[in-house]
């Protein structure tokens, strides 16, 4: 395991060259995929016989928990499991236990939860403690669509029900919304949720990756589906949870809930961002649109010490300047190899 991490690196404050912390970690599991969404792995560019990640490329467990021990130490609270769809990874409610076992950090999962109705009571018990699930309608035929032909929405909402029945409470939805597609889908969506206990998340369409075809016109805007929501179900806004959350908070006046939206493109947020992310066969990423890597998995197997790992951390994440989506203008045909949103999961 090497040295512990010395306690100078741990009294040192860490920010990047815009003063923006170091809070969150996303961590893929897997590259793989059961869905092909048009928007994020297209069946055109991965069919069944791509060659994804061999196992022994993929960070094991250990690596896993002890990169994330790492991140600990330098001031991440929040961890999200992600994928590719993280649930296609074995024994990921080990991975959980193992991860709730530090001290001080949150265990969130970002899942499609097709399969999670086979899942949903272990990774309660072993502490995941929230869930965010995408669905992008409640139509089973665009459902479908969306996914690729891979998907079926009764399994997603099995998912559901074995995710409350076990204990997860709160549960949030993230529904992406394409021009064209699926706006039809948006108020469906807020009537069904309304009233649950569950918070639904609207995102605009985002050119991670360099295949999901993105455009500007395929965008609709968070303003736009905020007034669309409001028509019908009159909003007011709310306080952010916290410095550097991403979805604008509106409550529903009659009492029923809340919603969000998250505007990525029309109005960036990169000026608190505080996520790093890491993919599944260890390359650290400062930008969900990063062109460029840090291989920790390397580190990790060449035997670095905890205190060297967080050193280079610590030295990736004080000379970031990424921001990518206030500046997309200018660098979108510059930056043609961004990484892949099932890489490092969103």
């Amino acid at each position: 395991m090497g040295k512990p991490i010395s306690a100078q690196l741990l009294e040192e404050a860490l920010a990047d060259q815009f003063g923006r912390p170091l809070h969150d970690l996303r961590i893929s599991v897997i590259d793989r995929c059961n869905f092909r969404c048009p928007y994020c792995m297209p069946e055109a560019r991965y069919p069944r016989d791509h060659a994804f990640l061999k196992a022994a490329e993929r960070l094991d467990f250990a690596e896993i928990v002890r990169a994330a021990r790492v991140f600990a130490s330098l001031g991440v609270v929040k961890l999200r499991l992600t994928g590719g769809e993280p649930l296609l990874r074995k024994g990921i409610a080990e991975l959980v236990a193992s991860l709730k076992a530090l001290p001080g950090v949150e265990v969130a999962m970002t899942t499609n939860a097709s399969l999670l109705s086979a899942h949903a009571a272990a990774l309660r018990a072993a502490g995941l403690d929230r869930l965010t699930i995408s669905l992008d309608s409640l139509d089973a035929q665009r459902f479908a669509q969306m996914s690729g032909g891979r998907g079926a929405l009764s399994d997603v909402l099995e998912g559901i029900a074995a995710a409350q029945t076990a204990g997860f409470s709160a549960l949030k939805f993230n529904c992406v919304v394409q021009r064209g597609v699926n706006e039809e889908d948006v108020l469906p969506l807020v009537e069904h949720f309304r009233g649950t206990g569950h918070v639904l998340r609207f995102i605009e369409f985002m050119d991670v990756g360099t295949c999901n075809g993105w455009r500007a016109e395929s965008v609709v805007s968070a303003r736009q589906l905020r007034e669309r929501v409001h028509a019908r179900f009159p909003l007011s806004e709310v306080a952010a949870g916290y410095q550097g959350e991403v979805a604008q908070r509106y409550q529903y006046l009659d009492g029923a809930g809340e919603v969000g939206f998250i505007a990525s493109v029309s109005q960036p947020f990169c000026g608190d961002c505080s996520r790093a992310r890491l993919s599944a066969d260890g390359q650290l990423y400062t930008c969900l649109f990063g062109a460029k890597s840090h291989d920790l998995r390397a580190l990790l197997r060449a035997g670095a010490s905890d205190s060297e790992l967080a050193s280079n951390v610590r030295g990736i994440w004080q000379r970031r300047t990424d921001r990518y989506s206030q500046t997309r203008a200018e660098t979108q045909a510059a930056r043609p190899n961004r990484v892949e949103m099932y890489q490092i999961g969103g």
